[in-house]
């Protein structure tokens, strides 16, 4: 890469402090392969592609002056690191960071804590118009079911705040802390501006632990089966295959049930300067876990499509991995 690693703190700040420091170098990209001047990642199975063409495209977003954040782990083996860069590095995550939320949900609905069914009026949530699709529906009101199933299916704004403003930030934050994720917290809920009173992001990770969440989910290790499997079906109906996802040729609208059986669940974060995405592939060879961050200058349309073409290039040689 051209760089040296960077060291890890032995000791991780606490999960909502300042994000790590504004250093731009590239990424510490590390595997298995240690010889020679490419640190190539390690591989579950021999002969497969290395991720040589991710790695020279987050090289060149590193020197750019994004920054870059990326983990993948293999679940064949026990969820073995097969590829991480700068990894353990706290950077805003935008709707990405929703995921904890829809975990709190899912636990409160199994213990009864809170009814699914409970009807949620969106004339008493805060409103925001960054995106989805209950601002533009008919139905003033929806169960609360409903309403974590759009937050995770399409991001809508309005309904991840509703269903904040019912399950409750502290909440939250006592379930990231449980969970044992020392660098994710979620912030705020969705505005429209942020002032100087506000919390600065939605919400902050790493792509380690959004990775090991991930993981998690699908090994229904997350809480308990059932709520592991809930928060799966509902990132199952996700309909933002823009970024990594583009590279699995699936129906953004029902993907769920794959002809190909390729399992597949994501989430993405998007707000200005932010793209992240992390999720789950399974494919006849292999299974990973995954997740990529980049936070860059949003001067432009092309150094945002610079930033989406990382994304994709990931996915081409996630799906060579598991095929």
């Amino acid at each position: 890469m051209g760089m040296p690693p960077v060291p890890e703190p032995s000791t991780p700040d606490p999960v909502g402090g300042p994000v790590e420091s504004s250093r731009r170098d590239a990424p510490a990209l590390r595997g298995a392969g240690r010889k020679g001047p490419k640190r190539l990642p390690r591989r579950a199975a021999a002969g497969r592609r290395s991720f040589t063409a991710t790695l020279r495209s987050l090289d060149e977003l590193a020197a750019s002056g994004a920054r870059v954040s990326v983990r993948i782990d293999d679940l064949d083996g026990g969820s073995t690191e097969v590829l991480a860069g700068d990894d353990f590095i706290t950077l805003p995550v935008g709707g990405l960071g929703v995921v904890p939320l829809l975990i709190e949900a899912a636990a409160a609905f199994e213990t009864g804590r809170l009814d699914p069914l409970e009807i949620i009026d969106r004339a008493s949530v805060h409103g925001a118009a960054h995106g989805g699709i209950w601002q533009h529906l008919k139905a003033p009101a929806l169960p609360l079911a409903d309403v974590a199933m759009l937050a995770a299916s399409s991001g809508d704004a309005l309904a991840v705040n509703a269903l904040l403003h019912r399950v409750g930030l502290q909440s939250v934050r006592a379930r990231v802390e449980q969970l044992g994720l020392r660098r994710t917290a979620l912030l705020d809920r969705f505005r429209d501006d942020r002032g100087p009173d506000d919390a600065p992001h939605l919400a902050l990770s790493t792509a380690r632990e959004m990775a090991q969440v991930f993981a998690g989910l699908v090994n229904s290790t997350i809480i308990s089966p059932q709520v592991s499997a809930q928060v799966a079906e509902w990132l199952s109906l996700n309909h933002d295959l823009s970024l990594v996802a583009s590279a699995t040729g699936l129906d953004p609208f029902a993907h769920e049930n794959d002809q190909h059986g390729l399992l597949f669940i994501n989430k993405t974060g998007r707000a200005p300067g932010v793209r992240a995405e992390a999720g789950v592939l399974g494919g006849p060879r292999a299974g990973i876990s995954y997740a990529l961050i980049v936070n860059f200058d949003d001067l432009s349309i092309a150094h945002r499509l610079r930033a989406h073409d990382a994304f994709r290039v990931l996915g081409v040689e996630l799906m060579e991995y598991v095929y």
